[in-house]
C-alpha cells in the first residue's frame, strides 16, 4: 500500500485523535506509535534501520494508508519525498502546553528505559533515538524543548508546499480536515482522546 496521508506532527499534538479521525474518513489503517508497540518484533528493527539511514518504507507501512505520530513524524521530510502524492498534516498546539503534556508522558516514559525489561530495550533504543536525540538534540529542558518544537513546525511549513500541507489543531474539528482531504464531514463528534491518563493506558496495553 502507498501512504495517502503523512502526519508531520510530533507526539502530544493530538496525533491519536487524528489517527481515529483518519480511520473514520476512510484513510485507515493509520500507523501510530501504538502500532509499533503492538508489533514490536517486526516494527522496531525496521525503525532502528531507518534511524541508521537504511529505511524500508514499503515494509514499515505495509498494510497502512496513512501514518501519524512518532516514529513517522521524525522522518516527515524523507517520507514527503518518498510518497510525493501523499498529503501532509502538521498537527500543532500551544508550545508551552505541548511541553507540559510531553513532560508528563513521553519524556517521563523515556526516564524508565534503564529499568525496562530486556524485551523492551530495543523499543526504548528506538524511541530515545527518535525523541531525545533526533528531535530534542539531547536537551529536554523546557527552553530547549519548546525551541525544538517551534523549529520543527517552522521547518515543515517552509518545506511542504501550501497546497499539500494542512496545519491543524485538533480543536478545530472536522471542517478543515475534511475540506483538505475532500471528504464529507461525518455525523459524529471529532475524536478527543489520549489525555495523560489514556496515554499511560495505551503504553500499558502496548507493553503488556
Amino acid at each position: 500500500m502507498v501512504l495517502k496521508v503523512i502526519g508531520a506532527g510530533v507526539g502530544r499534538t493530538g496525533t491519536y485523535s487524528l489517527k481515529l479521525a483518519l480511520d473514520e474518513l476512510g484513510f485507515g489503517p493509520c500507523h501510530h506509535m501504538e502500532e509499533v508497540l503492538h508489533n514490536m518484533d517486526r516494527q522496531v528493527p525496521l525503525w532502528l534501520d531507518a534511524l541508521a539511514g537504511k529505511p524500508d518504507w514499503p515494509a514499515i507501512y505495509d498494510g497502512y494508508n496513512a501514518a501519524v505520530d512518532w516514529p513517522t513524524a521524525g522522518f516527515w521530510r524523507d517520507l514527503a519525498a518518498y510518497y510525493p502524492d501523499a498529503k501532509v498534516i502538521l498537527t500543532t498546539r500551544d508550545p508551552e502546553r505541548w511541553y507540559r503534556s510531553i513532560s508528563g508522558t513521553i519524556l517521563k516514559l523515556m526516564t524508565m528505559a534503564p529499568e525496562a525489561p530486556p524485551a523492551m530495550q530495543p523499543w526504548f533504543k528506538m524511541a530515545l533515538g527518535l525523541a531525545n536525540e533526533r528531535f530534542f538534540g539531547g536537551k529536554t529542558d523546557e527552553q530547549h524543548g519548546i525551541e525544538a518544537f517551534e523549529a520543527h513546525v517552522a521547518a515543515v511549513k517552509a518545506a511542504v508546499p501550501a497546497e499539500r500541507l494542512l496545519v491543524f489543531e485538533v480543536a478545530q474539528g472536522w471542517e478543515p480536515l475534511c475540506a483538505f482531504l475532500g471528504k464529507p464531514v461525518p455525523d459524529m463528534a471529532f475524536p478527543n482522546t489520549n489525555d495523560q491518563e489514556e496515554f499511560w493506558k495505551l503504553v500499558e496495553n502496548g507493553m503488556g
